[in-house]
C-alpha cells in the first residue's frame, strides 16, 4: 500500500459539519462544532487513518 500525505484542518471539518447539520435542520453552536471537529480528528487518529504530527513553528 502506498503512503500519501494528507493535511486535516479541524476548522474545515467544523465547517463541513455545520453545513451538513444545517441541511438536516440542526443549528449547532460554534462550541459544539469545535467539539465535533476535535472528536472527528481524534477518531481518525485512533483508527490509524491519520498520524498526528507537530507543526513547525
Amino acid at each position: 500500500m502506498r503512503e500519501i500525505e494528507v493535511f486535516i484542518d479541524t476548522e474545515e471539518i467544523a465547517e463541513f459539519f455545520f453545513h451538513e447539520l444545517v441541511k438536516r435542520g440542526y443549528v449547532p453552536s460554534e462550541e459544539e462544532l469545535e467539539e465535533i471537529a476535535d472528536i472527528t480528528f481524534e477518531y481518525l487518529i485512533e483508527k490509524s487513518i491519520i498520524d498526528e504530527e507537530e507543526e513547525d513553528e
